[in-house]
């Protein structure tokens, strides 16, 4: 089947497992996921594995989009009226699915090294399940608005902690690696990508000024965000954090920015559809028996872990009742993030790295599939969902 076949395919499931989730009171993404998971490999393989592998600009845009309209959500407006709110909750949902994991694990009887690789994936959430439940239902309100905050934060908070525990793992496996150099490397990593985000945004702004037409107008941001994924890539910075630093630059220095974004919701919906889809077929039926009491601990504690420290954090910062309850809920999705530094894990604890990726393999199929219905429940408790 020719690529456009296959493109074709995955549009027409997509459209149709969304409208069967929406039968079902479930977000459409969900129905992307199962859909694409059944024309995937695991189930007919209409959409054979090396075919999605060759799709991976698909999932670079559809992230690249995501991120820069998260990144017009920090506004420093915004971060005047909450303060220091989403940066406490984002460190302390981080850390207490990491500690919360790990102390899980060595109660086990699992090795110190294994634990703490393995649990410092626990970080990272997916922005990308979050984004789509909130712009269907078209959510509104401070559970949003700290919510939006707190998965673009996540990202930054996963590379550091993952920085540090792989370093520690390797000292304790007799590695060389120091701890400064490992605690540095994710410190460069996102430092550079906020600064290469901000300045694309900053560079955007000059030729708006002469391009007043929509067409020319999306043109130059799909140029821009083309360009941010593309030097995300080629400098080994995150492309989530580089995006978001550029829609950042937008939306406090320009005022084409609403524009801007209502251009982007005309054009990224077949791209989210296209990206949720290919993601689902890329879920592996086949890893679910591997993963044992290692991979059981981890799917249950990381959400014991997002659940504590969401609500600590809220409640240290006298956040509303609504976000110290529901904030952690709409945590669980998990998916790019993870299963990249699955994939460092690999290479950087090659003892532990075939274990590692099954469960982290196992725990996105799950993940992805229940957390999307989560954050929809969470926003709904909370009165965010616009009728």
């Amino acid at each position: 089947m020719s690529t456009l076949l296959q493109l074709a395919v995955m549009i027409f499931t997509g459209m149709a497992f969304g409208r069967l989730a929406k039968l079902v009171k479930l977000p459409n993404v969900t129905g992307y996921l199962v859909g694409g998971l059944i024309i995937g490999p695991s189930v007919l393989n209409l959409i054979p594995a090396d075919a999605i592998a060759h799709m991976t600009i698909i999932s670079d845009v559809a992230l690249g989009f995501i991120a820069f309209s998260i990144g017009n959500e920090f506004k420093i407006s915004y971060f005047k009226r909450v303060g220091a709110t989403p940066i406490v909750i984002a460190v302390l949902e981080s850390l207490l699915a990491v500690l919360f994991v790990v102390a899980g694990l060595l109660i086990a009887g699992f090795e110190l090294p294994f634990a703490l690789v393995l649990g410092s994936i626990a970080a990272a959430t997916a922005p990308a399940a979050t984004i789509m439940v909130i712009k269907q239902y078209n959510a509104r309100g401070r559970l949003t608005e700290t919510l939006l905050s707190v998965v673009a934060l996540d990202d930054a908070t996963a590379l550091i902690f993952f920085g540090i525990c792989v370093a520690i793992a390797n000292a304790l496996n007799g590695g060389t690696a120091s701890l400064g150099a490992a605690l540095l490397s994710p410190l460069v990593e996102i430092g550079g990508a906020l600064v290469v985000g901000f300045a694309l945004g900053c560079l955007m702004m000059l030729p708006l000024r002469w391009f007043k037409k929509d067409g020319n107008r999306l043109s130059l941001m799909l140029g821009f965000v083309f360009a941010g994924v593309g030097l995300a890539s080629l400098c080994g910075f995150s492309s989530l954090l580089l995006c978001m630093a550029m829609g950042a630059a937008l939306a406090n220095f320009s005022k084409d920015v609403e524009h801007l974004m209502r251009l982007s919701d005309q054009i990224t919906p077949p791209i989210f559809m296209l990206f949720f889809v290919a993601s689902g077929a890329e879920l592996q039926l086949s890893v679910l028996p591997s993963i044992g009491l290692a991979g059981i601990l981890y799917l249950l504690l990381r959400v014991v872990g997002k659940l504590a420290g969401a609500g600590l954090g809220a409640a240290l910062c006298k956040a509303e009742a609504k976000i110290r309850k529901f904030l952690g809920l709409a945590l669980v999705p998990q998916a790019g993030v993870a299963i990249g530094l699955s994939l460092v894990a690999t290479t950087a604890v090659p003892q532990y790295g075939a274990t590692i990726r099954a469960i982290i393999l196992c725990a996105t199929l799950i993940y992805e599939m229940v957390g999307p219905g989560l954050s929809k429940l969470a926003l709904r408790k909370a009165g965010e969902i616009q009728a």
